[in-house]
């Protein structure tokens, strides 16, 4: 694809070439000098449409904001679409760092070697020397505060051998949390045309990372970090300015544009929220919070329509006492629970088996229904698993979402419209 592409390019360019060369030669007369004048500018327009790569011609924006108990959707806007992650890629990077920690493989004070190609990365970075080395906490304040492309090769190098085993690894990770359209192809986020994510995956990572690892979460909180003699202030503006803020993590690049994860906890509502191709960095931040504000304002409507939904109970990781959904029924069943909205049916059809074999459900009574729903910004298809009582279908969300599967209780009530634009 790459070869034909070039291969177009090359013979557009050499026909745009040659007619421009004739129209600089013409002179025997106004109406060839039109004529030549409208075949330049259609093979000007030609050239135009056709050398655009795809993933630059998609328009860069994309936003979610979910309820990070619930996986409720209140905004969402491209989630499914690919986008170019740039430095939120090292919200992942530090996922496999708090593994290691965790699994004893690393500690805060073990010193990482800085290697000659670490040293050479560009900005924005640390400035570390080659031969020199950091310790791990360091590395985690370095990644947050500073967003440091060299310390994420450090990182990646020191962990993996090398930094594409690394991303292999940090997709790999990617695909066991539900990350399904994300693919990692270095540490850092710099520029690569395969290093792809969406709104939705990250929000799981941003779930995920702070389920999986609360004793590390509080690094994020951090507002600045001082590293020989010099002061590195986060990146994420609304830390310290949105009450509620605890996280996550910018990112920008030209072909992505000013990305933000954040999450936000008040009056015990969790939400996590992120855009993608913000047009400047302030502009991407009013944006952000403008969404929480709205999305609040709903959680705050819908409190006075639905019961809230309970914690997972002692049991709910045992499947084979909490999904036997076929014995003892008599109750309603109108209940079910929606497992996320994709822009593709296919993907849809697989979320839904992958939820029925984490719930080892008895199809008993049980069905699936891809639902296709029309939207300002194109169609979607929820995937929804129905003929459950409400006390099997809450439970079922919990067990899902400890899993950081998205997960949604759709009761009786969603028929009458009441919540129906909340969950697409």
């Amino acid at each position: 694809m790459a070869y034909r592409q070039k291969l177009i390019n090359s013979i557009i360019c050499d026909s745009l070439m040659a007619q421009m060369g004739r129209f600089v030669q013409a002179s025997n007369g106004s109406a060839q000098m039109i004529k030549i004048f409208y075949r330049t500018s259609f093979v000007i327009a030609l050239l135009f449409f056709t050398c655009i790569p795809g993933n630059i011609a998609k328009a860069k924006y994309a936003s979610l904001i979910i309820d990070a108990h619930t996986g409720l959707e209140l905004h969402s806007r491209n989630a499914n679409t690919k986008k170019f992650p740039a430095s939120l890629t090292k919200i992942m990077t530090l996922y496999m760092i708090f593994d290691a920690l965790e699994n004893k493989k690393w500690s805060l004070r073990k010193r990482l070697k800085v290697s000659r190609r670490a040293s050479r990365q560009p900005q924005t970075r640390l400035g570390l020397k080659r031969g020199s080395t950091i310790t791990v906490k360091t590395a985690i304040l370095a990644l947050i505060t500073r967003s440091a492309n060299d310390v994420a090769t450090v990182v990646a190098e020191n962990m993996s051998g090398s930094e594409i085993k690394f991303a292999r690894q940090m997709t790999r990770k990617a695909r066991k949390l539900g990350m399904v359209r994300t693919t990692f192809r270095n540490a850092s986020g710099l520029p690569n045309r395969r290093q792809l994510s969406t709104a939705r995956d990250m929000a799981k990572l941003a779930i995920a990372i702070r389920t999986d690892f609360p004793q590390y979460y509080h690094f994020f909180k951090t507002k600045k970090f001082r590293y020989r003699g010099r002061t590195y202030r986060n990146h994420n503006m609304l830390l310290g300015r949105y009450s509620g803020t605890d996280g996550v993590k910018t990112g920008y690049t030209n072909a992505s544009g000013y990305n933000l994860v954040a999450s936000v906890k008040r009056r015990g509502k969790h939400l996590i929220g992120i855009v993608f191709g913000g047009k400047t960095g302030p502009r991407r931040d009013r944006h952000m919070v403008n969404l929480f504000d709205r999305s609040f304002r709903k959680m705050d409507r819908l409190a006075k329509v639905l019961p809230p939904v309970p914690k997972p109970s002692p049991l709910s990781s045992d499947k084979s006492q909490l999904y036997q959904l076929a014995k003892a029924r008599g109750g309603n069943t109108d209940w079910g629970i929606q497992v996320g909205a994709y822009s593709k049916a296919k993907v849809a059809k697989l979320m839904i088996q992958l939820v029925q074999d984490h719930l080892n459900l008895d199809h008993t009574g049980i069905s699936s229904k891809i639902e296709k729903v029309k939207r300002s910004h194109g169609i979607i298809f929820r995937a929804r698993v129905l003929g459950m009582e409400e006390r099997q279908a809450r439970s079922a969300c919990a067990s899902l979402m400890t899993k950081h599967l998205p997960c949604v209780p759709i009761p009786a009530i969603t028929k009458m419209g009441l919540i129906s634009p909340s969950t697409s």
